[in-house]
């Protein structure tokens, strides 16, 4: 068996950071143009430089979205963009439209095409066609069982690879392929804009009845009858791995840090533990509870396993029980003192999680907290402020401070 790549989202430099950190093997993110996601922070060239020498730097591999249905305008400047692209090294760009991918293999012939989601790829035939026209990895649709995508996998040759999700949240169209929000905002899913109007709350009005609205009742507090569960396919790593899935993909390019980090960390645990001995594998809690702090809605296992229900009608919010509150900056062994920059407020005395990218959590007390002039003070208010405090547990760089939110 060949151990698929962790591959996570990186909405900007300090995501792609962590989710490498975290034990990604590679990265998926968006540059200046033809990206996806239009209101994530992105990567100017500059940011993308200094992305792609880091991930390559530690050995792991960057991927750049250029996955939208252009309209003619959109393909203004696209021959120098790809170029650009090359340049910097990018490992491969996710590509969706036949004008692009004929224009990246007529001027940068060597950069590596994967087929984006978008493109809906449900069968190997298709897979195959686009194998046929210089993309060497397919991006599997959502909408597959794992039954399909065995069979896409038995048919195809070596040389094609093939990514699924497993983790993320999950769209209610066709693999993204969505109208509602041009309708309803003029903002287009397919150019990176989506409102996300699935997410509204709905009711129904008879055509004869203007005015009247009937909610279409889950309880009393109505329902969200397009919203989706998010995917998560933690407790399913033998299966995934014995599918020949080559790549993981891990949904949430405007997520948080602490978002791909946890998640990351998850699945890079179960998968090294899978690898350690198939035979002996157990799936370990832990790595759930990993996946349950972070922001999420509901989970299913999307259509791998044809389950009924995917939708979550209680409400279009996140479960959000826990926030980070900071990350530590630096550690000093001899006097036992951590530097951490605040993220959410805390107060002195605050128990609070520490996740690191190997090891269990564990729990430290935040004590003899100081600012940066070295004065006491009984909070950390202020959104990035440098503070000190004292920790008997050896801490390094990068851990990420999480702290449950209080109900």
């Amino acid at each position: 068996m060949n151990k698929p790549e962790i591959l996570a989202p990186a909405g900007n430099l300090e995501k792609l950071k962590a989710a490498i950190e975290y034990g990604a093997d590679a990265v998926y993110l968006g540059g200046s143009k033809l990206n996806l996601r239009a209101f994530a922070d992105n990567f100017g060239p500059n940011e993308l430089k200094q992305g792609i020498d880091f991930a390559h730097s530690l050995g792991k591999k960057v991927y750049v979205t250029l996955n939208v249905f252009p309209h003619n305008e959109d393909l203004i400047g696209l021959e120098d963009y790809l170029k650009e692209l090359y340049n910097l090294k990018a490992d491969a760009v996710l590509v969706s439209d036949p004008g692009i991918i004929m224009t990246a293999r007529e001027v940068v012939p060597d950069l590596e095409l994967h087929l984006s989601t978008q493109a809906n790829n449900v069968n190997w035939k298709s897979a195959l066609f686009w194998h046929k026209q210089g993309v060497k990895r397919i991006v599997l649709a959502r909408e597959m069982s794992l039954e399909e995508i065995k069979e896409i996998r038995r048919n195809l040759p070596e040389t094609c690879e093939i990514e699924a999700f497993v983790h993320g949240s999950m769209c209610i169209s066709y693999s993204g392929r969505c109208l509602l929000s041009n309708y309803m905002t003029g903002r287009d899913s397919n150019r990176g804009q989506c409102a996300q109007p699935c997410r509204y709350k709905y009711a129904l009005v008879e055509e004869k009845r203007p005015g009247q609205y009937f909610p279409i009742m889950e309880d009393d507090k109505g329902t969200y009858i397009m919203n989706s569960k998010d995917l998560c396919m933690i407790e399913h790593i033998p299966d995934l791995v014995e599918s020949g899935i080559n790549s993981l993909k891990i949904e949430g390019r405007m997520k948080s840090a602490y978002y791909v980090a946890s998640v990351v960390k998850a699945y890079r645990e179960a998968l090294d533990k899978y690898f350690e001995n198939p035979s002996q594998y157990k799936f370990d809690s832990k790595w759930m509870d990993y996946l349950l702090k972070p922001s999420h809605r509901g989970y299913c296992t999307g259509f791998y396993y044809g389950e009924d229900n995917r939708q979550y009608y209680g409400s279009s919010s996140y479960i959000r029980d826990f926030d980070i509150v900071g990350i530590v900056k630096d550690y000093d062994e001899a006097s036992k003192v951590a530097v951490i920059e605040q993220k959410n407020k805390v107060y002195s005395g605050d128990t609070v999680e520490v996740l690191r990218p190997k090891g269990d959590n564990f729990q430290i007390k935040l004590e003899d907290m100081k600012n940066e002039k070295g004065e006491k003070i009984e909070s950390a208010p202020v959104a990035q402020m440098i503070y000190t405090i004292k920790c008997d547990e050896v801490l390094s760089k990068g851990n990420m401070l999480i702290k449950e939110k209080e109900k």
